[in-house]
């Protein structure tokens, strides 16, 4: 599952309207935290991350010996991922991030064992990684809880709405991405930019201050603070306010200035039109 947390896009410092953002990163899967561990073998690392009432269903979700789970350390553009047999190894892997909280967890398992489940009907790798194969298996998946009161309603109700119509990323499900947010730890301390309001301070995962600009269709023109560099950053992406911090100065005041060039640098080359299809 792809493209979880919507990352920020640098934009160019060229007209408004020939801004775009940089291409999405994939970070390094890394050593997993509890290494490889058989579907049919002893669930006791898993068990303490899963939602309440859900071990049954878990067990008989990973009951084949063809299958390998392990927990991987957080990556920022998945939230896990399947890959089939192939290069001297004879088994699915799938690997979760080991920070999602129960109800992602338990989601982004169905999402993957889905692509199992996709690979055994067609006997191959499937023409299309989210095609009907694989959409017809994950709505088979989700059926035991959609209709049993296991999860919380909000979930069980994004989850019915994206049973009949599955996505490929989560991010791309935005119902289905809000009521699991809800259930995350810091769901108190952190906020969607799209709702900030205008002129907001607030501090993405790295540190960096931006503030918040006009809303677009789903990015938001943001202003990194204090030199006024521009970033369309999405609008379901989590931050942090800021409330007079010392780094980003006064919350009140007019909009940020790029900053002075310093003498000597080279102008910016100007933007090259583009070119018209015939």
């Amino acid at each position: 599952m792809r493209r979880t947390e919507p990352n920020v896009g640098r934009a160019r410092p060229v007209a408004p309207d020939r801004i775009r953002p940089m291409p999405e990163t994939r970070a390094r899967t890394g050593s997993p935290c509890t290494g490889l561990m058989p579907g049919r073998c002893s669930l006791d690392v898993l068990a303490p991350l899963l939602p309440p009432g859900t071990l049954d269903y878990v067990t008989r979700l990973l009951d084949r010996d063809d299958l390998l789970l392990r927990l991987a350390r957080p990556r920022r553009s998945i939230l896990g991922d399947h890959r089939p047999p192939g290069r001297g190894v004879g088994v699915h892997r799938i690997s979760l991030n080991a920070n999602l909280n129960p109800y992602a967890l338990l989601t982004t398992l169905v999402h993957e064992v889905a692509h199992v489940d996709a690979w055994d009907r067609r006997g191959r790798r499937p023409a299309r990684p989210h095609g009907n194969e694989w959409q017809t298996a994950y709505a088979e998946r989700l059926e035991p809880l959609v209709t049993t009161a296991v999860l919380p309603h909000d979930v069980r109700e994004a989850l019915a709405r994206s049973r009949a119509r599955p996505r490929a990323a989560t991010c791309s499900d935005r119902d289905l991405l809000l009521a699991l947010s809800r259930h995350d730890r810091d769901a108190g301390s952190r906020v969607f930019v799209e709702t900030i309001a205008v002129g907001t301070l607030f501090r993405v995962d790295d540190g960096t201050v931006f503030r918040a600009g006009p809303m677009l269709r789903t990015r938001r023109r943001c202003f990194e603070w204090p030199d006024g560099q521009e970033y369309r950053v999405h609008g379901l992406a989590r931050v942090t306010p800021v409330v007079g911090d010392e780094r980003a100065g006064p919350v009140s005041g007019s909009w940020p200035r790029r900053a002075a060039r310093p003498s000597g640098a080279r102008p910016r080359p100007p933007a090259r039109p583009r070119r018209r299809r015939p």
